[in-house]
């Protein structure tokens, strides 16, 4: 006999401000399920996960949860009213000889549970929720973004939390690794509908790219049928006879069926330009320190940050790297040492509390109410780095839709207002782009986009992120902010994972008084060094490969529109001059490509040889 599903959808709708989230969703929870719930930002995930935690009410259909099922659920913005401290609000609902998982969970989370709720940050906050979650243990889990303000540490014992469970759980997350490591199916919010794919996240694009391939040419087929049907329509109905009129009512059912066909959600179009009037040198610090209430956060440290440096601060949560980053951009003043910007410097700096958005205000608003964007007596157009922009083209290019440009900041998802936050940093043309967890809330498909338009942009980047995936394809050098201090770190982000076992492992020792162990560690140093040091020769070589993998990408994005081109069926019959010259384009086209993936080979054997 089969087994009762945890949670059974059936028919479910629901309708936000006059547009449909989803329509006639069904779907079923089974014991075991190790899902990922994937999708564009604003596409309705949370919308969903509320759904199944009996949040949010439908407007139809039904939401049945198995016989004593109990389905936990983690909020991105948990309410903790009527609760003194964390450890209050994680401990409710357990019993008396069950709260050893609060500490246990506590430990792993890094969260003080005596910290007032009054005094706790957003991330504290959300981290005392995701413990609670963990030390109830219900049937199925609900987790919403959960690595979010997590640092590495923290997010491997969760990985390995979630990994040793018995519990059923569903994942809103946009961490590759951390999908791929704990994920065995996908459930994929795509225009208004739910699909499920019984593979882990590791096999999602290629299944999604299936899909949308097969819709493609669906798509094509009916535009041809539509244009033969149209043809004779004009050709053909000359006789007026009565079945002709039954071609013409499927005609006119073809052309409604397309039109109520949804176009894909493209790709943020982020572009970023550098400054040109600056100085090498971007910063320069010398000596800074910095304390809070007496305890020393900071500790006589130095730093020069120059024109196309990619540095990223790293190191457990609470340790001083927004601090750092505050200080270095004179947001706030040291106790003691100077800090020296560079001629003329123009930053952009991306917060992670997303403070210089203002909930009550529309997008439109954010953008035109600006003074930096304004255009003298125009209203509807705003100044991107030197040009006129409408707004409503501008916000299309964050993948905002024209009906959102006059609604409330505060009714955007988390990663729409990263998407408006990044809208309104790439305005200028800085010349340092300050990024504290940029990722946060934002879909995989924004962050590539990110991730491109960093790497192409030629001016400083300085990062604080726990996202290894960016942290690996933007950082050029790591700084370990640990202890009071900040140093840069010999090693990549590999070393750095190592660095933070050995010191786990270290910890452990010195907990059960064993000596170290010297010689080994200074063993490891040196061998760090000189890793770091061949890093280094090899910069130039790096730099040039990036260089090469963009134009590749470049051309073959171009290869595939002149294709897109060549495949129109109006094009042989009617275009024959056309045909030629694309025809023509096409082959010079992969000459150059063939020449470019060459030149990507030669350089990639060269850092393999100089590794």
């Amino acid at each position: 006999m089969a087994r009762a599903p945890l949670l059974q959808l059936n028919d479910v709708s629901l309708t936000f401000g006059g547009n449909p989230v989803f329509d006639g969703l069904s779907a079923s929870l089974q014991s075991g399920d190790r899902l990922a719930l994937v999708g564009r930002n604003g596409s309705g995930k949370s919308t969903l996960m509320k759904v199944m935690a009996g949040l949010v009410e439908t407007d139809k259909g039904d939401v049945v949860a198995g016989p004593g099922v109990r389905v936990g659920y983690m909020e991105q913005e948990p309410d903790m009213a009527g609760f003194l401290t964390l450890g209050d609000y994680a401990s409710s609902g357990l019993e008396p000889g069950e709260l050893y998982r609060v500490e246990r969970a506590g430990e792993g989370l890094k969260f003080d549970p005596d910290r007032p709720v009054e005094t706790a940050s957003g991330g504290e906050k959300r981290r005392a929720a995701l413990a609670k979650l963990m030390a109830e243990a219900p049937e199925l889990m609900l987790l919403d973004e959960p690595t979010n303000h997590l640092d590495i540490e923290a997010i491997r014992w969760l990985e390995g939390e979630l990994k040793a469970t018995r519990t059923a759980f569903v994942l809103i997350s946009h961490d590759r690794a951390f999908l791929r490591e704990l994920t065995r199916a996908t459930l994929w919010i795509d225009r208004g509908k739910v699909l499920r794919n019984e593979q882990g996240f590791e096999h999602f694009e290629a299944w999604r790219d299936k899909l949308w391939d097969e819709e493609d040419q669906a798509r094509h087929k009916l535009d041809r049928k539509i244009k033969a049907e149209a043809r004779w329509a004009v050709e053909g109905i000359s006789a007026r006879r009565k079945r002709n009129q039954g071609r013409v009512r499927a005609l006119a059912e073809l052309r409604e069926e397309r039109s109520s066909q949804i176009r894909r959600q493209g790709t943020a179009g982020m572009a970023l330009s550098s400054g040109s009037v600056s100085g090498k040198k971007v910063i320069e610090a010398v000596g800074i320190s910095k304390a809070y209430d007496g305890k020393q956060i900071l500790t006589d440290f130095d730093i020069t940050v120059q024109r196309g440096d990619r540095i990223a601060f790293v190191g457990p949560n609470g340790v001083g790297k927004t601090t750092a980053i505050k200080l270095l951009m004179k947001l706030e003043e040291p106790d003691a040492g100077t800090v020296k910007l560079g001629t003329n410097l123009e930053a952009a700096i991306f917060d992670q509390a997303r403070a210089q958005l203002d909930p009550e205000m529309s997008l439109w608003d954010s953008l035109t109410g600006d003074p930096d964007m304004r255009v003298s007596g125009k209203a509807d157009q705003i100044m991107v780095r030197g040009m006129p922009r409408h707004v409503v083209g501008y916000l299309k290019e964050f993948l905002f839709e024209e009906g959102q440009a006059r609604g409330p900041v505060k009714a955007l998802s988390g990663g729409e207002k990263a998407r408006l936050l990044l809208a309104l940093m790439t305005r200028d043309a800085p010349h340092v782009i300050i990024l504290d967890e940029p990722t946060n809330h934002l879909d995989i498909e924004a962050r590539e986009a990110l991730v491109h338009a960093l790497n192409a942009y030629a001016g400083a980047v300085i990062l604080v992120s726990h996202d290894p995936h960016m942290l690996e394809l933007v950082a050029d050098r790591l700084w370990l902010v640990s202890d009071g201090t900040v140093r840069n770190f010999d090693g990549d982000l590999g070393d750095y994972r190592r660095y933070l076992l050995e010191e786990r492992r270290r910890g452990r020792r010195e907990a059960r008084g064993e000596p170290a162990e010297g010689a080994a560690k200074v063993s490891r140093k040196d061998e760090r060094r000189a890793a770091a040091e061949r890093r280094e020769q090899l910069k130039p070589l790096r730099r040039k490969l990036k260089a090469t993998e963009r134009e590749i990408e470049r051309l073959t994005a171009r290869k595939a529109d002149m294709e897109r081109k060549l495949a129109e069926p109006d094009l042989y019959d009617e275009q024959p001059d056309r045909l030629a010259t694309l025809q023509k384009e096409l082959g010079e086209l992969d000459k150059t490509l063939e020449s470019a993936e060459e030149t990507w080979l030669e350089i990639t054997e060269q850092l393999e040889n100089g590794r």
